[in-house]
């Protein structure tokens, strides 16, 4: 067997362990998986009235079309994509955990392939933030969200998706390579997940101040949203999916590089 065959052999049964570990604690998964549903029905129930008509108001003075402009329309999109931001929490935490509780000392001992590690965590991970992004998207439709997308664009949009969860987890994963508690490494992430609203998740970047609209406009989840709403609402995309893929390459490359360096020297410590 190849030194590639041992590797991914051990990677699906690091995989395997992550997923039973989720499955014995679902404290983490459910709560990263609740705060987004939370703030679902918090912006669609109690700020969508007010928030939609000045959405509305704005897109009716540009003589745009408004009977599309339904407000559970226009924010799913950011939630479900707060939703991937969110999930990468978990990926922090069971990196910190293992690192931290003396587990990775017995995996030196053994004999199987380091890369394991890092993969099956990223590939778990990745699977419960996609769990986790349906059930999202579930309770969206089931309050009235009504995407016009067809199978195709349906199809891009998991893929977009998925490229980013996984671009982030690495990320994640190397914050909880450096974090020195469990504490610290659930807070890194934080600001990942709230870059979102300091995008067009919530409203258009367009209403904001021009300093913050500037930061808006060119922070990474901005041209993620206007892609994700694009594919599943039918509004204008332009250059936005091509600088979206751009993002997802660069932060996941980043992330890559990062947690691999950073679990080298962990391991040599």
């Amino acid at each position: 067997m190849s030194s590639v065959s041992y590797a991914a052999r051990d990677s699906v049964t690091m995989f395997r362990r992550n997923l039973k570990r989720a499955i014995r604690y679902p404290s983490v998964v459910v709560t990263i998986v609740m705060m987004p549903v939370l703030f679902l029905l918090l912006f669609n129930y109690a700020f969508g009235g007010a928030l939609g008509a000045g959405i509305q108001g704005s897109q009716a003075s540009q003589g745009d079309d408004v009977d599309s402009l339904a407000y559970i329309d226009y924010v799913a999109p950011g939630i479900i994509l707060m939703t991937v931001a969110t999930g990468c929490i978990g990926a922090a935490l069971s990196v910190c955990m293992d690192m931290t509780e003396g587990i990775v000392n017995r995996f030196r001992t053994m004999s199987i392939s380091r890369a394991s590690f890092l993969t099956g965590h990223v590939l778990g991970n990745l699977v419960q933030t996609v769990l986790g992004t349906v059930v999202v998207t579930g309770v969206a439709l089931a309050i009235g969200f009504r995407p016009n997308a067809t199978a195709l664009e349906w199809l891009a949009v998991l893929g977009l998706l998925t490229v980013l969860a996984l671009a982030l987890t690495w990320l994640s994963a190397g914050m909880g390579l450096v974090a020195k508690t469990v504490e610290s490494a659930s807070n890194l992430p934080m600001p990942i997940t709230f870059l979102p609203f300091l995008g067009s998740a919530i409203v258009p970047t367009d209403s904001m101040p021009a300093g913050l609209r500037w930061f808006a406009d060119h922070q990474p989840f901005t041209p993620i949203n206007e892609t994700l709403r694009g594919l599943l609402m039918g509004t204008d995309i332009g250059n936005s999916g091509w600088i979206a893929l751009a993002w997802c390459t660069a932060i996941g490359l980043i992330g890559y590089l990062w947690s691999k360096s950073a679990f080298k020297r962990g391991v040599r410590n």
